[in-house]
């Protein structure tokens, strides 16, 4: 039996909005050292990372808007940490795309269709 392919395409503009976040080296590299950090202030990002304080402060803007960091101000000081939720949320839907589409694929060998998926 055929089975259906589903879109969740609110999810999966949720999902390309954080792989467009995340494909950029350096706000990976600024993820992993917040990360390595749990919340840390703006400056001492941009400063033990050797970066200027307006290209971190636009790498963070485009994280927080895929709501991949949380910022929080505490005086003049802005400190950042990782939405863990929204990261798994992520990867969870984009793993249900990605065994929707094994599904489809199977279905159509099944058929005697040729499935090329270099792709996964």
């Amino acid at each position: 039996m055929r089975t259906k392919l589903v879109f969740n395409n609110e999810k999966i503009s949720e999902s390309t909005e954080i792989l467009r976040a995340l494909a950029h080296p350096l706000r990976l590299k600024i993820l992993e050292f917040i990360d390595q950090n749990e919340e840390i202030n703006v400056n001492k990002i941009y400063n033990t990372l050797n970066l200027e304080q307006s290209i971190t402060s636009q790498h963070l803007k485009i994280l927080r808007l895929a709501k991949l960091v949380d910022a929080n101000r505490d005086g003049k000081y802005i400190y950042y940490s990782i939405n863990y939720d929204r990261l798994h949320n992520s990867i969870e839907s984009l793993e249900n795309f990605k065994q929707s589409i094994a599904n489809q694929e199977m279905w159509l060998e099944e058929e005697g269709e040729v499935v090329e998926n270099d792709w996964m």
